[in-house]
Formats: C-alpha cells, sequence, structure tokens
C-alpha cells in the first residue's frame, strides 16, 4: 500500500492536511498540491498541473473557496480529463451538500470513466477555529443571521478519515457519500457551547443577511468570498436536504460522527479561542 502515489490537492488546507496525516499513518507519504509544494500545484496555473499528477494513481481534490463559485467547473473538467490522460486512475472529490451548483462538477468526475467517490459534507466545525468565523468568536461578539436555522456540523477529522479510507479501498467506489455531524443545531446552540467550554461570555447578535453582506463588502472581503457567504446563506443553509442527518460516516468508520460538543472541548484546549485582542 506505501507503494501506491497519492495526490492530495488542497493539502495544507482544512481536510487536505487531515487527509495526509490519515495516509502517513497507514505508511503512506502522499504529494502535497499547494502553490508552496514541489512540485507546485495551483489552481490557477495549469502548466503547474502537469508536474503535480506525473505518475500519480489516485486523487484527493478540495476545491478553494468552493466548488459552487464561478470558474470551478472549467477547473475541475480541465483537472479530471488532464488526470485521466495522465494515468489517474482514482479521484475522490470533496464537494458540497445541498450545492446544486457543484452537482456540476460532481457529474464531471462521475462521468469521466475513472473510479470515484463524491464526498458531499456539511458546513465543518472548524469553521469556527480554523476559518472566517473564527475572528469573531476571539472579539466576544457573534453577528449572525439566520441564527435559527437547524444544522448538521461536520468535523473535519471524520471527513478526513472517511476520504482516506474511500480514497485507499475499492470498496466504496462510485458511491456518493454525505457527511454530516450526528446532531442538528443552530448558529445561537453554537455560540452557546463555545461560551461555555472556553469560558466566556460571548455575545449573539442577529442580523438581516442583507445587512451582513453589507458589513462584508464594507470591510473589504474579496468579491468572491462575499458571493460565497452570500450563496451558502441564501441556498444552502435553507435546503431541506441540508436539514438531514446522515449516517455514512458510522457505516464506513463504524463509529459514531464527532459532536460540536466533542469538537469544541478539543479545541478550547489549545487556546485558540481565548486569544488576547489588542485594539
Amino acid at each position: 500500500m506505501n507503494k501506491q502515489n497519492i495526490l492530495v490537492i488542497g493539502g495544507t488546507g482544512k481536510t487536505g492536511r487531515r487527509v495526509v496525516e490519515q495516509l502517513k499513518k497507514r505508511g503512506i507519504e502522499p504529494r502535497i498540491g499547494s502553490r508552496n509544494a514541489s512540485p507546485i500545484f495551483d489552481w490557477g496555473n495549469k502548466d503547474t498541473w502537469v508536474n503535480a499528477l506525473n505518475g500519480i494513481e489516485k486523487i484527493y481534490v478540495t476545491y478553494y473557496p468552493d466548488l459552487a463559485i464561478p470558474g470551478a467547473k472549467e477547473a475541475i473538467e480541465s483537472l479530471t480529463y488532464l488526470a485521466k490522460e495522465l494515468g489517474v486512475k482514482k479521484m475522490v472529490l470533496l464537494s458540497g451538500k445541498g450545492e446544486t451548483e457543484a452537482e456540476a462538477c460532481e457529474n464531471i468526475v462521475i462521468n469521466s470513466g475513472m473510479d470515484y467517490n463524491i464526498i458531499r459534507a456539511s458546513w465543518f466545525n472548524q469553521n469556527w477555529s480554523e476559518s472566517f468565523f473564527l475572528d469573531p468568536i476571539v472579539s466576544g461578539e457573534v453577528v449572525l443571521p439566520m441564527s435559527d436555522v437547524l444544522i448538521p456540523f461536520v468535523d473535519a477529522d471524520d471527513i478526513a478519515e472517511v476520504a482516506s479510507k474511500v480514497l485507499l479501498e475499492d470498496t466504496y467506489n462510485g458511491e456518493i457519500i454525505e457527511l454530516t455531524g450526528p446532531e442538528l443545531i443552530t448558529f445561537r446552540d453554537v455560540v452557546d457551547i463555545i461560551s461555555k467550554v472556553s469560558k466566556r461570555d460571548l455575545n449573539f447578535i442577529e442580523i438581516s443577511l442583507e445587512h451582513y453582506i453589507e458589513g462584508m463588502k464594507q470591510m473589504q472581503i474579496p468579491n468572491d468570498l462575499v458571493w460565497l457567504i452570500e450563496y451558502l446563506f441564501s441556498h444552502v443553509l435553507t435546503n431541506p436536504k441540508n436539514q438531514l442527518i446522515v449516517n455514512d460516516i458510522e457505516r464506513i468508520l463504524g463509529r459514531k460522527a464527532k459532536t460540536f460538543s466533542q469538537y469544541a472541548q478539543e479545541t478550547t484546549k489549545t487556546g485558540i479561542w481565548n486569544q488576547v485582542v489588542f485594539q
């Protein structure tokens, strides 16, 4: 197994670096697909793709920031075609649960003629410690729209463990795998949980989606990220498919998915939520 040539595209990201860790535990040293790796892989420069894919048999693919954004479909189409031409046998694609636009990217992989898995994941727990919700938590004031929408947050560690398993094993070939946490919770619930485990007095303020998006623009957040956040809030969170718990983590790993409380208890030990904010 340690002779397999595996490329992890997005190998320094939230799930990618965890997939790398999982593979290393199995004695596999995967190739990292990133702009800082050697050979380089850069989504924005197709000239880097050939060297990154050379000699590779299996790839795990994450597209930043999301498969739903304009241009993602064309990038996935080009990568999939090139991968097959260069002899890649299997592709595991990380997708978003309930994202209609992302399904166009999924279909490219499904119809490629390669072995594949599609992993449709719900919102990550780690959005609160490694992504755009971290700063509000550290500041002590979380301002968000749609505070009462139920979300089955899923842990990136669980995603990576599933991804590495299906990448290496042929048992699940051709499956669309949906990953959620074991419970439905709201943004308000999340802030309450983090407040309790970190022993901090966090203030939650609900605003309209329109005001939230306008605030992001005033903060000069990149336009593609603003578009993505608006899309996720207005289309994905409200999709009934995203308010269902799926047991694929338990089916594949033989254990329960991690709860948000478990994640929060582990994360608070790192001190990430108790940073000192200098004004």
